[in-house]
């Protein structure tokens, strides 16, 4: 196996590096931002990319599909401390073939690798069952995300910068909620949420 790992954090992509090579990987090419991934991409050929998601280049998602190009379509996997199933969802819907929590046991990694380099979609089953239940209630991946937020407490304001939207798309999404979940307010949606494990 040949591995792209991209990751700005030196400590995390060494040793992710040095665990892959002491597991068998053939070879572990790594990059510090999405710009470098894809020149290596371009000049080597390699049956899996792991990208960092919040990497610089990497502008929330759009970076999978520029790195899917530079793969010839390779495939190409998110790797993030950040780990949500909405944010995994949203991979795979944007092109990922899976999704790779820096949580996860070593062993555990490996694992998923092997399957991603067999061409077999990964996100860990924890996730997939959360996202199940949010799609019972018939909730867009966003409005999973915001709804997240929402029983973190936090505001349009803050909801708005990390997901990087405008905060009247937050408020229309805020709005849409209280409707789907019949919540009187962001308050009530957040305890419906939790009620019925939304999130």
């Amino acid at each position: 196996m040949r591995i792209l790992l991209a990751d700005d954090h030196d400590l995390v992509r060494d040793t992710i590096s040095l665990f892959l090579k002491s597991e068998g990987v053939d070879e572990v090419a790594t990059a510090e931002n999405l710009d470098d991934a894809i020149a290596a991409a371009r000049n080597g050929e390699f049956d899996l990319a792991l990208l960092d998601y919040k990497m610089p280049g990497m502008n929330g998602l759009d970076g999978i599909a520029q790195m899917k190009a530079a793969m010839n379509g390779g495939p190409v996997a998110v790797l993030s401390g950040m780990a949500t199933p909405a944010i995994a969802q949203s991979a795979i819907e944007a092109g990922a073939i899976g999704f790779v929590p820096k949580t996860m046991s070593a062993k555990a990694m490996i694992g998923a690798i092997r399957l991603m380099v067999l061409g077999e979609v990964f996100m860990p089953v924890s996730f997939q069952q959360q996202a199940g239940s949010a799609n019972e209630a018939n909730l867009t991946t966003r409005e999973t995300e915001v709804l997240r937020a929402l029983c973190d407490a936090k505001s349009n304001k803050e909801i708005a910068r990390e997901l990087n939207l405008q905060e009247v798309t937050i408020k229309l999404h805020v709005k849409t909620l209280c409707r789907k979940l019949d919540a009187r307010n962001r308050t009530q949606a957040a305890m419906i949420a939790r009620d019925r494990q939304l999130v």
